[in-house]
């Protein structure tokens, strides 16, 4: 087969990013559509890349040196793709190859000057724009300077950070290729960038352009402050002209230069008001053809539009699918449940069949349509109402897209809608005995689940499946189990408003929750404590346990003296909690039960911070504070006018927030146990798969929906390529920031807090357990990290049950995500830590082990000198 070296810009189009990169790709593609004019070239292609590489000497042993090094050791990078570069730069262009190019060159005109570009296989891809990665060079004129800077573009494959981006995303180095693109200079008048969906906000309605005088290298380069233009349905909606002082222009024997701009024409406009529209319909045509947002790089010349550049913009945020063209409003589910990572396709769609409200996915997150209850006055209220009292931040960005009048319609009220105003739920006698009903209920469901499901293999399963997750709905929609919820929390905004109108105290109920019974997740929490006592006196089992990679560990521990007793203690910890994991409402994620390993350093941090008996003496402590706290508010109240009907009041509710704020968190416990249940059926039917040679490992079935999973089992055939783009974009979703509200016009809305009590430059959040503390923050993204001493204060993005181990264990929380009722502030209160929740940034704004001071009655954290 010969080696094509060359082609024509007009000969490739978005089918051959491998033989001509992302960037040749696309603009071949603009080539073809009408209306669009490119700059004419051709394209060096990754085959000749490919043959300088095989003659390039060593290349290989220093690749391999390259895949070893750890992506932040820079000056190691630093040092090896200088070498590489260098390598590649010195390497002679073989005359065949040399030939083709400067061919196609004489065609074009020998003389005239090009602009020559890298184009990278992995480059301005749906999910990588790998932008700014590899060079360009402008104003090249001559054959002999086009073969050194063609050169030049393939060497710069190897930048330092072009190599770090690569390491940081998991592409192996071989796996990417560059071609080098050849291209006519323009020399325009003004050129820039257009986005045709807002970058900032996201809203796919919205288009900016960018532009400034000369060449676009000014803007890129950040030279000058650019003109910006919005521009909405066809006309221009606000522009912000900057005063440009300088330009880049080419200089007529090459290369290029940056010149003064004269002082009259430093205020006025770029593009006039015409222009600008015009430009941004042919991004529109350019956006209808790729099929998705753009970033696009035009020249201004002689009047008219060329283009040298498009590609997708990827950092925005996905929109959920809609079956019609009206207008939604979505509320994130991952902020309500702790858990803002995306998840996999399969624990989506166990998810949303599970659920008890249609729920829709973008981005690898679960969304909720609210646009009819915000439509209705009557349910706009109850869920404004839970959203505040929930996360302030999502109520400040309903009422913002509220406020706009013209983006959600008004509804006649159609009875009855959304949940109900705080207070208005079914009233529910104060009985511990229908927690302990629920509690038997619930497990006996379960014991049945597990019991049924071990006869059922095939499609079978499946159906089984089905009808499983039907009972799941019902045990969770269960008329008692809500009320019993909705009493714990009621009550305790009775008390925390009522106590503070009548007292003056804020957040009393913070104290009166400590140490309430019957709470799944504080006694798991405990539970570990109980287990670090079991371990503590074997120094033989602790030194092993402080080496432990493997997750066999607990076969070997039998080995040491105490191990035996050790062993037990942790696998009866596991039979009871061994179905959690962070991230636990996706079924995808490694419970504790399959990596006991994560627990291992909270028990060794346990095993040093902690006296024997501290769990029991933890509670009991918590138990007496909340008693003696009940006595004082009920004295008090009984000194006030009307005073013994207020007490009777207030001491009901108390009674009703011990008897029912520790169910809260049972039926999250109910659904990860029926999980792990569905879980180990789906993969012994995995398993079978591999066997058969339909999948390559287990695993791969995470990246099917239920029902795709259900056909490759009823068929036996599975498509390879849709796992592997599955893996592809569950990938690029970690790079995106989950919005707590999007609407369907794509735009991001933050919602802000409102407040002006706070001291300047604190951080602002959520209060939700009282107290203050003072300590060293540490900032924890994964708990398997975690190293803990005695006072520190946890600072993570989201905590869900899975964290609370580590709960005994710290002295305050600082949370980005997180409300009242949520499972990190419920836990908070329980162990009397103060807490702060929804502090925007927070792990990116604290450094890790500087000292904080966390207001946990006033929600604010003051970061320390």
């Amino acid at each position: 087969m010969i080696e094509q070296y060359v082609l024509d810009l007009q000969e490739v189009d978005e089918t051959q990013v491998a033989v001509v990169g992302g960037k040749a790709a696309h603009l071949g593609g603009l080539s073809r559509i009408e209306g669009i004019r490119v700059p004419a070239g051709f394209c060096v292609t990754t085959a000749a890349f490919r043959r300088i590489m095989a003659e390039a000497p060593s290349i290989d042993d220093r690749l391999d040196q390259l895949s070893r090094l750890n992506p932040d050791d820079r000056e190691a990078i630093r040092t090896l793709s200088a070498e590489i570069r260098r390598t590649i730069e010195g390497t002679a262009i073989p005359g065949d190859l040399a030939a083709a190019i400067t061919q196609a060159l004489a065609q074009l005109g020998e003389q005239a000057a090009y602009a020559v570009r890298s184009s990278a296989t992995a480059e301005d891809l749906p999910t990588a724009s790998f932008a700014g990665q590899q060079d360009t060079y402008l104003n090249v004129v001559g054959p002999a300077a086009i073969l050194q800077h063609v050169s030049r573009c393939w060497a710069s494959l190897f930048t330092e950070r072009a190599v770090t981006y690569r390491q940081r995303n998991g592409i192996d180095h071989r796996t990417v290729d560059m071609a080098v693109i050849v291209q006519q200079m323009v020399f325009p008048h003004a050129a820039g960038i257009l986005f045709t969906a807002d970058p900032v906000t996201g809203n796919r309605k919205v288009a900016t352009v960018d532009a400034s005088f000369g060449l676009g290298e000014a803007l890129v380069s950040g030279l000058v402050n650019p003109d910006v233009f919005k521009v909405r349905d066809g006309e221009v909606i606000a522009k912000a002209v900057a005063a440009k002082q300088r330009a880049v222009h080419a200089l007529p024997a090459g290369g290029t230069q940056e010149v003064a701009i004269d002082p009259q024409r430093q205020e006025q406009p770029t593009l006039t008001d015409a222009q600008v529209v015009r430009l941004v319909q042919l991004g529109r045509r350019i956006e209808a053809h790729f099929g998705r947002p753009q970033d696009i790089e035009w020249c201004l010349v002689d009047e008219d539009f060329q283009i040298v550049q498009s590609r997708p913009i990827t950092t925005l945020f996905p929109i959920p699918a809609a079956r019609d063209r009206e207008n939604h409003v979505y509320v994130s589910v991952g902020h309500q449940q702790m858990m803002t990572d995306p998840m996999k396709p399969l624990g989506v769609s166990v998810w949303q069949l599970t659920a008890m409200a249609p729920m829709h996915e973008a981005g690898g997150r679960l969304f909720v349509d609210v646009t009819r209850r915000l439509a209705s006055p009557a349910s706009r209220a109850g869920l404004l109402e839970v959203a505040g009292r929930g996360d302030p931040l999502i109520r400040d960005a309903l009422e913002t897209v509220l406020d706009r009048h013209d983006f959600v319609p008004t509804l006649p009220d159609a009875g009855p809608g959304g949940p109900p105003a705080s207070g208005a739920s079914a009233p529910i006698e104060t009985d511990p005995a229908i927690v302990t009903e629920l509690i038997e209920r619930s497990q006996a469901s379960i014991a049945a689940l597990r019991c049924d499901i071990r006869t059922k293999t095939g499609p079978a399963l499946f159906d089984f499946l089905l009808e499983a997750f039907q009972e799941h709905k019902r045990v969770l929609g269960d008329p008692l189990s809500m009320q019993a919820i909705m009493a714990g929390m009621e009550a305790t905004w009775w008390l925390n408003d009522q106590l503070q109108e009548w007292l003056g105290e804020k957040n009393a109920a913070d104290t009166l929750t400590l140490s309430a019974p019957g709470n799944v997740t504080s006694e798991m929490g405990l539970a570990l404590l109980d287990v670090a006592d079991v371990i503590r006196p074997h120094p033989e089992v602790v030194a092993f346990l402080q080496g432990v990679e493997d997750d066999g560990f607990l076969d070997e521990l039998p080995k040491f003296a105490g191990g035996t007793e050790a062993r037990h203690a942790i696998e009866a910890y596991l039979d009871r909690y061994g179905m959690r994991c962070v991230g636990e409402i996706d079924i995808t994620r490694p419970r504790w039960r399959e990596r006991p390993t994560t627990l291992v350093p909270v028990i060794l941090d346990h095993v040093r911070n902690f006296e024997p008996g501290a769990a029991k003496r933890r509670f009991e402590q918590g138990r007496q504070a909340a008693q003696r706290k009940a006595q004082e508010v009920l004295e008090h109240l009984r000194a006030l006018p009307d005073g013994e009907h207020k007490a009777n009041e207030a001491k009901r509710m108390i009674d009703r927030v011990r008897t029912f704020i520790g169910y809260r968190e049972y039926p999250k416990y109910g659904i990860v146990s029926r999980y792990f249940v569905y879980k180990q059926a789906l993969l012994e039917e995995a398993e079978r798969l591999v066997q058969a040679n339909v999948l390559r490992e287990k695993e791969d079935i995470f990246y099917l929906t239920f029902q795709e999973l259900h056909d490759v089992v009823r068929s036996n055939q599975v498509d390879d390529k849709l796992i592997q783009q599955r893996k592809d974009a569950f990938r690029s979703y970690h790079a995106l920031t989950p919005p707590r509200v999007l609407t369907s016009d794509g735009e991001v809305i933050a919602g802000a807090y409102r407040r002006d009590d706070v001291p300047t430059g604190a951080l602002i959040g959520l209060p939700v357990s009282a107290g203050t503390i003072e300590g060293r923050a540490r900032v924890i993204l994964d708990m398997a990290q975690a190293d803990l001493e005695p006072g520190d204060i946890l600072v993570t993005a989201h905590t869900d049950p899975s964290w609370t181990p580590l709960f005994v264990a710290i002295a305050g929380l600082v949370t980005e995500v997180g409300g009242l009722m949520t499972h990190g502030a419920v836990i908070a209160r329980e162990y009397g830590l103060p807490a702060v929740v929804g502090v925007l940034d927070a792990t990116r704004l604290i450094p890790d082990g500087q000292r904080i001071r966390v207001h946990g009655s006033d929600g604010y954290v003051e970061i320390l000198p």
